[in-house]
């Protein structure tokens, strides 16, 4: 690998990508330290990163957790332990730093993965939500500071593979047709909506293919992460919304395609290991071992494909029209999804109700420019206030039919 030892901060270490993160890292030892590492309150796991990976900072978002961290480090420890949301911006932007990978759920993420692209910093976009939320801030923050953004969603990272990319890692849309976005169609592909309506959250994040946080998988249970990573692709390689089609891939072989003009599709494949796409973007533009088994063609002997049934799973279309509507549309489903899927891992709601309470949102909100961060926290915010209320209409409603 070219370069010197490169320092990475990664956000939202305690999670499955920053686990994973650090287990590639840990291969390389050469090449790669850990500047920092952020959570939100999973002190435990902290503790137990930082006397492995001895990192300059620790930023917990809670204080809480902060002040229990600093409690339980030996007095011997490097560590310096910062809280909340400056917290994390400084360890995005710090000048020793080389890679973020960008790895909070949801729409926390936003603030610190945009502070990474203002400061120029090569960044590992695995917080789908930030381009979401925030794509025209975020990409322009990428042009203005010559960051060097490389996706690490499987799907987008698959993308980035199969097209021409430059020298900076700015990705061309040269004699390219149309963009193949593969879903695993999750683990109720053929579920009844009868079925799905009594779906219990255990069920919704027992995924087929890939381990994976809860939100993200209920996400995936209902095509939403799907429809998120159709914004995403958009956002990243500067794709009409026509120009992304979503294909149902059961075995998680294909991680998504490329169709050129001449009639050739270039197709990235391997085993649904998050390691994969976490090293290629460490490594970029060289190739890193990553821990993941070759795939074996053989063994997996046949891939399937089919449309996606957007009638039995309606996220994906309200995540289409959140694009055609533009604006902070996108921001809106985003939060209205956050407020849904805790609701529905709290089983306030059923898993049916998602859809309902997104749809129901972004029809009662404003929808304006987002000009800038402000503008789109204030519609998030907003977001999240009708969304709750929605809840406690389903949650009344489910009462009131109960009682009867």
């Amino acid at each position: 690998m070219t370069g010197g030892r490169r320092m990475v901060s990664v956000l939202g270490s305690t999670g499955s990508i920053g686990v994973n993160t650090l287990d590639v890292i840990a291969r390389h030892p050469e090449h790669f330290g850990v500047f920092a590492l952020a959570a939100n309150s999973s002190v435990d796991a902290m503790l137990a990163q930082c006397l492995a990976c001895a990192p300059r900072y620790a930023v917990m978002m809670e204080e809480a957790a902060a002040e229990s961290l600093r409690r339980q480090l030996p007095a011997t420890s490097p560590t310096e332990v910062l809280q909340g949301e400056a917290g994390l911006s400084h360890v995005a932007a710090a000048p020793e730093v080389d890679a973020v990978m960008a790895a909070i759920v949801g729409a926390a993420g936003l603030p610190s993965t945009l502070a990474a692209a203002r400061a120029g910093k090569t960044l590992l976009l695995a917080n789908k939500e930030s381009l979401v939320m925030g794509g025209h801030l975020l990409m322009q923050a990428v042009r203005e500071s010559g960051a060097r953004l490389l996706p690490i969603d499987s799907e987008h990272n698959a993308i980035f593979q199969c097209m021409p990319v430059d020298g900076a890692a700015t990705p061309s849309l040269k004699g390219v047709s149309k963009v193949l976005l593969t879903a695993s169609g999750g683990p109720f592909r053929n579920w009844s909506l009868a079925q799905m309506r009594d779906a219990t959250p255990d069920q919704a994040c027992a995924h087929p293919n890939w381990t994976m946080g809860r939100k993200i998988s209920v996400d995936s249970a209902s095509l939403m992460n799907k429809g998120l990573e159709f914004i995403e692709a958009c956002w990243i390689f500067d794709l009409a919304p026509d120009l992304v089609e979503v294909v149902v891939h059961p075995q998680s072989i294909i991680h998504s395609m490329v169709q050129y003009r001449d009639g050739s599709v270039l197709a990235q494949m391997g085993n649904p290991d998050m390691r994969t796409p976490i090293a290629y973007g460490l490594g970029w533009p060289d190739r890193l071992v990553s821990g993941v088994a070759p795939l074996d063609l053989v063994a997996t002997a046949r891939l399937d494909f089919e449309a996606p049934d957007e009638l039995r799973f309606p996220c994906l279309r309200l995540a289409r029209e959140a694009v055609a509507a533009g604006g902070t549309a996108m921001a809106v489903c985003n939060a209205a999804n956050e407020i849904a899927v805790a609701a529905f891992l709290d089983r306030q709601i059923r898993f049916t109700d998602i859809p309902v309470v997104i749809e129901s949102t972004l029809e009662q909100v404003s929808i304006v420019e987002p000009a800038t961060l402000s503008v789109v926290e204030a519609a998030d915010a907003e977001a999240r206030d009708l969304a709750s209320g929605f809840l406690a209409d389903i949650q009344n409603r489910a009462s009131a039919v109960h009682r009867t």
